[in-house]
């Protein structure tokens, strides 16, 4: 800039004394004369030069500040990104510490939802080469990890093969869209081969059914945490059937889709099977689980939010008695827990009896009526006589103290996406 300025100015004053002195040539062709003048009295000429020479220096002024300043800035920026590689170079030698910078994100068929897709050597190196002693379950070709990424973050991981394709991409598709208190969050995916990824929340409980039917046989789990787990697949569900657009139906709602967290609040997951409500789906093949399903569904196909509060009444019998939705009676009989508790349910001398040992003669008999009167309605043969999901909450909620964790509101704040 320097060097500007000391080639400009003498170029300057050099045109200002050539024009100074042409017009004193002109004033006194003949003997100089020096005369003293005032400011008033400058002609034309010389005032012109003035203001024209004036403006020039101003413009090289104005012009030298402006490179001055875009040097600078560039110069600036040019330093910050060098200490960003240089920065960036020392994470890459980072193994699990910065989860986030291994993360590519990539926008869903709606370009609206952001989804994590996570690099098969991050998943490998979390669950340990998805090694056997991570494995939280199983369902048939499925498998579940447990991944570590580093101390303050864990996932769970599922994986499936690529004959799931359709599953997979549906549940990548509604859990996308999808946010609610009492429904899993999909924290990403991870297609590798033939197999493929989804990675979850973690819950550090497990699944209702491995607290019911596993080890510990419901021990932890007193009358009013099942009462408020009851409520929570509720809330999940009236979500999905009065406030998704379109409504959905889960199709497969079961005790090993409950997840629990550390305080035993519920997650809905296994969005697989999940259809919009009311929509003909063309060559859907029956799915679910035996001793869930909808007898219509059974022996008609026939699908509607029903379906899913009929499944909600079997779990609702397996959190009353501590029993799994089929008995196994011999070796080619089963017995389903609807068949059994019926009978049992509607009298009230018996009912007590049927009741899971963990929690017999912990509840108010009235409270206990009135659970069992839901359940006994939820699996009712004709679809017609079942109740709303959002009537079954407005029958739940009451029964929970509000020191016990009841929120008195039906339905919680939630937000999501259109799920067409």
């Amino acid at each position: 800039m320097n060097l500007l300025v000391l080639f400009f100015i003498p170029i300057t004053i050099s045109l200002f004394s050539t024009i100074l002195h042409a017009n004193a040539q002109a004033e006194s062709p003949g003997n100089q004369v020096v005369k003293i003048v005032h400011h008033q009295n400058l002609n034309k000429p010389i005032l012109v030069a003035l203001i024209a020479c004036s403006a020039l220096l101003a413009g090289i002024f104005m012009f030298l500040i402006y490179i001055f300043f875009r040097r600078h800035k560039n110069l600036t920026t040019s330093t910050s990104k060098s200490h960003g590689t240089i920065e960036a170079a020392k994470g890459e030698k980072e193994t699990l510490s910065s989860v986030n910078a291994k993360l590519n994100y990539s926008r869903m068929a709606d370009k609206k939802s952001a989804i994590a897709i996570f690099d098969f050597q991050l998943l490998e190196a979390a669950t340990n080469n998805f090694s056997t002693n991570n494995i939280m379950g199983e369902s048939g070709s499925r498998i579940v990890y447990r991944a570590r990424f580093d101390e303050h973050f864990q996932a769970a991981v599922k994986k499936a093969d690529s004959d799931a394709d359709r599953e997979f991409e549906n549940e990548v598709s509604m859990l996308s869209k999808i946010r609610h208190q009492n429904i899993i969050k999909l924290l990403g995916y991870c297609i590798h081969g033939e197999s493929r990824f989804l990675v979850y929340e973690f819950m550090e409980c497990g699944s209702l059914e491995t607290q019911l039917h596993g080890p510990t046989h419901g021990s932890s789990l007193t009358w009013y945490i099942r009462l408020r787990i009851a409520i929570d697949v509720a809330r999940a569900l009236e979500y999905l059937h009065e406030h998704s657009n379109p409504p959905v139906v889960h199709r497969d709602l079961k005790s090993s889709n409950v997840l629990l967290d550390s305080d035993f609040n519920v997650k809905l997951s296994n969005f697989g099977l999940a259809v919009a409500s009311g929509v003909q789906h063309k060559n859907m093949k029956m799915s679910g689980t035996l001793g869930y399903v909808a007898p219509e569904y059974i022996s008609h196909g026939k699908l509607t939010d029903k379906s899913d509060v009929y499944a909600f009444g079997v779990v609702l019998l397996e959190l009353l008695t501590g029993r799994k939705p089929m008995e196994n009676m011999s070796s080619d009989q089963y017995q389903s827990l609807v068949s059994w508790a019926m009978p049992q349910l509607t009298d009230r001398s018996k009912l007590p009896s049927i009741l899971d040992p963990v929690i017999q003669n912990t509840m108010d008999l009235k409270h206990l009526y009135q659970v069992a009167a839901v359940a006994v309605l939820c699996v009712q043969a004709e679809p017609s006589y079942r109740p709303l999901i959002t009537d079954v909450l407005h029958s739940l909620i009451p029964l929970v103290p509000l020191e016990l964790g009841r929120s008195l509101r039906v339905t919680e704040p939630i937000s999501s996406e259109n799920l067409q």
